[in-house]
């Protein structure tokens, strides 16, 4: 999972530079020759909606989710352990709920011919396209870590259940930073 989250997140990040590149050249040539390439925004929202996809992958990767565990930790492994299956229930719940509107979404821009309202007049179903597909990447991950969690928590396997999916305490994210400081040494 590291490997995809590390992936994802280099590959989002070259997108990200080449997009800022793209918008200082297009303001570079607007101020010294009063040419646009236009589409910058245009171009700039279709990175930020797939990526927004590519981040729900790389949270869940690395288990980045906001969860407020002031209670968590004093709870019996047992409860911690279906507090976490919740979670990650609600989570593919979530992941659901955004491929099927974004499927929604594309459908209709595919049976209307949607173009963007810009100067690109860009089809609407290429972007939503690759949207779609970041969305439902996130769906199968989640899937995945939900089937994992479900074998842990039937096999009783409580601890390493809670290891593996439950709310990384102080100790955790401390070493996680002072390994991160480490590798960039």
């Amino acid at each position: 999972m590291k490997v995809l989250s590390d992936v994802t997140a280099f590959a989002f990040g070259c997108v990200l530079v080449g997009l800022s590149l793209f918008v200082t050249a297009d303001v570079v040539s607007r101020k010294l020759f009063a040419v646009s390439f236009e589409g910058a925004d245009e171009l700039g929202g279709y990175i930020l909606a797939v990526g927004a996809g590519l981040a729900f992958v790389i949270a869940l990767a690395e288990r980045a989710h906001m969860r407020i565990d002031v209670l968590y930790v004093h709870l019996p492994l047992a409860l911690r352990a279906a507090l976490d299956w919740v979670a990650l229930a609600s989570l593919v719940a979530m992941a659901l709920l955004l491929v099927f509107l974004g499927w929604q979404m594309l459908t209709e821009s595919i049976s209307y011919h949607s173009t963007a309202p810009t100067p690109w007049a860009t089809p609407l179903a290429w972007p939503q396209s690759l949207w779609l597909a970041s969305l439902a990447l996130f769906l199968l991950v989640s899937l995945a870590w939900m089937a994992h969690a479900t074998g842990l928590l039937l096999s009783g396997r409580l601890k390493e259940m809670n290891q593996r999916f439950g709310t990384s305490v102080e100790k955790d994210q401390l070493e996680a930073e002072l390994s991160d400081i480490e590798r960039r040494r």
